[in-house]
């Protein structure tokens, strides 16, 4: 339990460090148009594999540019594509799409309840928390921590981005925190949050 605190502690401590370059909206509008066939416009992908970014906290989207171009987050796409841009460049990206609105999802019926019920209330007995705890009972995140929204992600892109912390292939989380969950939950558990999460908003 003190792990948890004291990756809280720290998350909310970094917010009094030194900002990195003003991001400017309008500039990263202009930018943005070589994320469109990926993201969609405005941020708002429609491809299940390629995350919304519309409404994304802005110094989350900073931090993820900058670990794909540091190496600490790999992908098959982004890691070429952030090759080409400098600080300011990912600043004013980032401005932009926590600008814009996200687009609704939808929730599985299905799988609904059992997801529902991890997101909010975790699993006692293998010791996941809930996930709300962190992300908001919305899933609105928390900007300031640099926690991401989740609220209306593509539910492939929330089950991926889950398995690959749980099999250590991602591993930007602050202290471990994602991959020690991901890797106590189920693959039934992964999908049906997944599948709630899409809905939430």
């Amino acid at each position: 339990m003190k792990k948890w605190w004291k990756a809280i502690i720290i998350s909310f401590a970094a917010v009094a460090l030194p900002a990195m370059a003003a991001g400017d909206i309008d500039a990263g509008q202009a930018k943005s148009a070589s994320c469109v066939e990926c993201h969609g416009v405005g941020g708002n992908s429609t491809v299940p594999m390629f995350p919304k970014l519309a409404g994304q906290g802005e110094g989350y989207l900073l931090k993820q540019l900058m670990d794909f171009a540091s190496g600490a987050r790999e992908g098959p796409f982004m890691s070429g594509i952030v090759t080409d841009l400098n600080e300011q460049d990912m600043a004013d990206l980032s401005a932009y799409f926590a600008s814009t609105t996200h687009t609704p999802g939808a929730a599985s019926s299905a799988l609904l309840v059992q997801g529902q019920k991890l997101y909010r209330g975790g699993n006692k007995e293998t010791g996941v928390p809930a996930c709300m705890a962190c992300h908001g009972p919305r899933g609105a995140g928390v900007p300031a921590a640099k926690w991401p929204s989740l609220s209306g992600q593509h539910i492939a892109y929330t089950e991926t981005q889950l398995e690959d912390f749980a099999n250590g292939l991602r591993a930007n989380d602050m202290n471990s925190m994602m991959r020690d969950i991901a890797a106590k939950m189920s693959e039934d558990e992964r999908q049906a949050v997944s599948a709630y999460i899409s809905g939430l908003h």
